[in-house]
């Protein structure tokens, strides 16, 4: 009976220690597809939201202290990374602010959920003025004055390019999926519009 029971003793034992040194299966990555299907939203529906949270339109930056809403002033952040605007101002109403750091918040949880190294959003534009629209049409002929920018509630996040934040680096392709899962997710909520711009290399996203 002794002999039996440490039999059983040492195959619990050796169970134990066979579990506790087996890792997790790493699940497959798996990666975003139809970009352009899923953010499909017109710009009618960003011009709509925008006139109904924005500001009105500001003919230069010289008028930003007489703007209709309060305005609040992004910059680089853990969170994210303002580029070097030269066709806009780094200024967005409240809420718009506010949808910024969630996405933003939301990409670093799910970078480390998924194990994935640090990296940080760019930010490429934000609130443009009548004077910057004009400068901007000189060199994109495809840039319209009837554009939610000029709202105060927009802003492009590029998809094709972040900043790292620690030694390590992730393929631009997995980086985008999760930007896109994070953009589809508040979609979905009701908490902005969004649309894929190829060319641009951008999300361009409006607050609901």
């Amino acid at each position: 009976m002794q002999v039996y029971r440490l039999f059983i003793f040492m195959y619990f034992v050796s169970c134990v220690l066979v579990s506790c040194g087996e890792k997790k299966a790493k699940r497959p990555f798996v990666y975003f597809r139809n970009y352009s299907r899923t953010f499909n939203d017109l710009n009618n529906r960003h011009i709509d939201a925008a006139k109904r949270l924005g500001i009105e339109p500001l003919a230069s930056s010289g008028e930003f202290k007489r703007a209709s809403r309060k305005l609040k002033k992004i910059s680089s952040c853990g969170l994210y990374h303002v580029d070097e605007l030269t066709h806009s101002i780094p200024y967005l109403v409240p809420e718009a602010y506010d949808l910024l750091e969630k996405i933003a918040e939301n990409f670093k949880d799910s970078l480390r959920a998924k194990e994935l190294p640090g990296h940080k959003l760019i930010v490429t534009s934000v609130l443009r003025t009548g004077t910057s629209v004009n400068r901007l049409k000189k060199k994109n002929l495809n840039a319209s004055s009837n554009s939610a920018h000029i709202y105060g509630t927009t802003f492009d996040i590029a998809y094709s390019r972040y900043k790292r934040k620690g030694s390590k680096s992730e393929t631009r392709d997995k980086l985008k999926t999760v930007l896109a899962e994070v953009l589809r997710d508040l979609r979905k909520q009701k908490r902005c519009y969004v649309r894929y711009e190829y060319k641009q290399g951008c999300f361009h996203i409006t607050v609901r």
